[in-house]
Formats: structure tokens, C-alpha cells, sequence
């Protein structure tokens, strides 16, 4: 008898009986494979896990609060990202492009949690010996550190139950596998009864479990979709391989915010942190060339600078290329139309490309001046005065829009010499408090900001 087989969408996970080119429930493309279906129990219902004591009902006026237990992990860029250290008994996502940094991280952090707790690192994709070499090149190869290469969930828990550990880490869950699946490792169903059997390992037994995921072409982590659910903390390394700068986001945490980063900087030695991210990502910046502005975005409670550098250029062709590398596609086309339609600038004939320099994503909308007095130093081949710093956002009828946390970031720029900023003329109900040495030049528009700059 031909056995049943299901088919599974790799970003969502939902199961479908026969082969679609889309998914009906997250509408992705050509994500559909197919897997052996899980054969069916025969009891009314499956028996709980000895991991997990039963529960019941509780009031909600009868629950005491307890505080979360947290502890340093040794790097005080991943412990801001964490929210103020890891939590015990939480399960961690740490995903990232191959090459990146995701394994060196873990083993860098062993050093400081080997002092006060027992670690067991797993790794399905190197050697003892292998692991043992990387310990010594970063430094950590006298730490009381226990190592296992394994593939086998039921050989890890065993590992597990035989060293006691406080903190696990797991590399990578794509590697692990579950001898009661019949489908091959990285798959839908075994990524999904792995990472559910070392949830019931944290959660039961209160071990900080760490695991390292990859990510698929389009950036996203491979597996389905409900991984990212199971887990309580989402951890993402950003950047490109080939430099040296390496950001570190939470796209998800259950314990803290989800807006601060983590900046590093890979060396022969690991990991450096970067405590101040503005000083790196200006470092370099030619200031009498046309083209580049200097702006303040929040990253949680951090403000950080970040240059964003645009280059126009006529084109002969009916439609004009347009890129951008680090910020918002879109965005960067709305601000290219109010450039023109509020500004006075036809920049519509012009191929125009914008870039974020040190591997940041400006997400925020703060962000918008400086990429339209970038554009604007460009098309007029005029560069914008070094010392001056523009923040603020852009409407579709030009005007400027307040932006938060302004006295946080006029800090930030005086701190690392700037004496002129360009702001918005209406900044709320906030108390603006300039810094000693800072200029504010106050302006309602994008055309009043052109006419000061430019």
C-alpha cells in the first residue's frame, strides 16, 4: 500500500492534500513540497510530557508576579538587545546570512556564562575538533565548556539529562532531527517537533536555550513560519559578509523591546563591540562633496548617525533606473516626488540611487530631510555645510513632521562635534533644550529647508 503523503508550505508551514504553486494561506510562491504524513495515534489523546507538570485554571486575582531571572551574557550589545540580559528558562532565535557570525557569537558568550553556569553547546554541523579549534582562535579554549557534535534529538536530551546544564546551545536547528519523523532534517515537520521538544526543555526545566537558525535567499528564516511563534526571542544578525561591521536586531522578544540593536565588528579575534555606533558609521566621510547628509535615528534609546549618501544623474532613456541600499524603496520614491512637486526640482528625468553607509536600515521616518537634502546637493551638484545635521520628517505637501526623543538626539550631534542641526518648526509638546554649541535652524518645509541649505 502506497503510503499517504501530505504537502507542507515551507514559509507557513499549513498542509494542503495536493501540490499548489501558491499557498493559500500566506499567498507565497513555489514554497509547497512534499512531505510523508505523520501517522495517526491511536488513543483519544497524546500523554503529557514528563518535562511539564500538569497545570490548572488559576484566577488572575489569585496569581502572584514573580520577577524574571536575568543574567549577562558578556557582551553588553546582545544583553541591550535581550532587554537587559538573557532570562532563564526563555528560548532564543539567533538567524543570520551563512558567514555572518551567528556560531562565533554563541562560543564568544560562553566565556562569561561558563563562570556561573554549566553550558552544553550542541552542533550538528561541526566537529569536536573542529569546535575545539575555533575555542582556541577566539580565545575561550580553557573554559570549562562541554561540546557535542550530534544530529539526533534523542541522543541531545540524553545529553541533556546527563550533564544537567543551565544554558544550552544549539547549532543549528535545521540539523536536527527527530527519529519518529520519517522526513529528512531541516524539513517542515522536523524543524517544528524539534524546536517544540527543546521549548518543553526550557520551559520545564528552566534552561536558557539558545538556537541558531539560517536564513533563506530572500532573508527570512528557513523553516516554517510557527518557529518564529514557539520561540520568545527573535534575534537577527544584519549586515554584509564581506565587511566588518555586523548589526544585531530583535525582531521579536517576549522579555523586552523589540527596537534596539547590538553593533559589532569582526576581526580575527571574534566579535568586538561597538559601543558607539555614530563614531563608526561617519568614519571616512568626505565633507566637500556634494550628495551626502548626515541624520539621527532612535534604535530603541540609543540615537545613532548615520550618513545617507544620494547620486543623480541625467538619464537619456524614458524610464529612469532607481536603487536604494538601506532604506525604503518606496519611501525614497515618495521623497523623490515631493522633491519635485514641492521643491521645484525635476529630478524625474534623472536616474537616482541612495545609499546608507556602515550596513544601517533607516527605517524611520526621521530619516526623510536628509534624504531629501542628499538628493537635492546632488541634482544641484552643491554639497551640504559639514557641520550640519538634518532631521525631521516629510509630507506629501512638504511640510515637516515633528520627530520623537528630539533632545536625545541634539545630544548625540553635539557630542560628536556638530554645530549647526535643521529641524522641524513644529516639534510638538516637547521642550527642546539645545545643547551648548548647537545651532537650530527651525524650518516649516522642504522648500524653506532648500532655500537655507542650498
Amino acid at each position: 500500500m502506497k503510503a499517504k503523503t501530505l504537502f507542507y508550505c515551507t514559509q507557513c508551514g499549513n498542509e494542503t492534500p495536493k501540490w499548489q504553486g501558491q499557498c493559500p494561506a500566506c499567498g507565497a510562491w513555489n514554497t509547497i513540497v512534499e512531505q510523508p504524513a505523520a501517522p495517526k495515534s491511536k488513543g483519544r489523546s497524546a500523554a503529557p510530557s514528563p518535562l511539564v507538570p500538569a497545570r490548572t485554571p488559576k484566577k488572575v486575582s489569585e496569581m502572584t508576579i514573580d520577577q524574571e531571572i536575568r543574567f549577562p551574557t558578556g557582551l553588553a550589545e546582545l544583553d541591550r538587545v535581550l532587554g537587559g540580559g538573557a532570562v532563564q528558562g526563555s528560548l532564543v532565535l539567533v538567524g543570520g546570512a551563512p558567514g555572518i557570525g551567528k556560531s562565533t557569537l554563541m562560543l564568544q558568550i560562553c566565556h562569561r556564562l561558563c563562570e556561573f553556569a554549566k553550558v552544553l553547546y550542541v552542533s550538528g554541523e561541526e566537529s569536536e575538533r573542529q569546535l575545539k579549534l575555533r575555542a582556541d582562535r577566539l580565545g575561550v579554549g580553557e573554559i570549562d565548556l562541554y561540546l557535542l557534535s550530534e544530529t539526533d534529538l534523542a541522543e541531545v536530551t540524553a545529553a541533556v539529562e546527563a550533564t544537567q546544564p543551565q544554558i544550552l546551545i544549539v547549532d543549528s536547528i535545521q540539523t536536527m532531527y527527530n527519529g519518529d519523523q520519517t522526513s529528512s532534517p531541516g524539513s517542515v515537520s522536523q524543524v517544528k517537533e524539534c524546536t517544540m521538544a527543546l521549548m518543553q526543555l526550557a520551559k520545564g526545566r528552566g534552561i536558557t536555550v539558545f538556537v541558531i537558525g539560517h536564513v533563506n535567499k530572500e532573508g527570512n528564516l528557513a523553516g516554517p513560519k510557527v518557529l518564529e511563534h514557539m520561540v520568545d526571542c527573535v534575534l537577527y544578525f544584519e549586515g554584509d559578509r564581506h565587511l566588518s561591521y555586523r548589526i544585531l536586531r530583535a525582531a521579536k522578544n517576549r522579555y523586552g523591546a523589540t527596537n534596539e540593536i547590538g553593533v559589532f565588528e569582526m576581526d580575527d579575534s571574534g566579535l568586538r563591540e561597538v559601543p558607539n555606533p555614530s563614531q563608526m558609521l561617519l568614519e571616512g566621510r568626505l565633507t566637500e562633496e556634494p550628495g551626502t547628509c548626515v541624520t539621527c535615528v532612535m534604535e530603541g534609546a540609543r540615537p545613532v548617525l548615520a550618513e545617507v549618501q544620494a547620486l543623480l544623474t541625467p538619464t537619456s532613456f524614458g524610464n529612469p533606473r532607481r536603487s536604494t541600499n538601506g532604506f525604503d524603496y518606496n519611501r525614497a520614491m515618495l521623497l523623490m516626488a515631493v522633491l519635485e512637486k514641492r521643491g521645484g526640482l525635476a529630478v524625474n528625468t534623472c536616474d537616482a540611487y541612495l545609499n546608507v553607509i556602515g550596513g544601517l536600515n533607516l527605517d524611520e521616518p526621521g530619516a526623510d530631510l536628509a534624504a531629501v537634502l542628499a538628493l537635492a546637493s546632488s541634482f544641484r551638484d552643491k554639497p551640504v555645510p559639514a557641520d550640519l545635521v538634518a532631521v525631521g520628517e516629510v509630507g506629501l505637501t512638504g511640510e515637516l513632521r515633528s520627530v520623537s526623543a528630539l533632545n536625545q538626539r541634539l545630544s548625540e550631534i553635539r557630542r560628536l562635534g556638530f554645530t549647526k542641526c535643521l529641524i522641524p518648526e513644529r516639534h510638538g509638546r516637547q521642550t527642546i533644550v539645545p545643547p551648548a554649541g548647537l545651532q537650530l535652524i527651525p524650518v516649516k518645509n522642504v522648500r524653506q529647508a532648500l532655500a537655507v541649505l542650498l
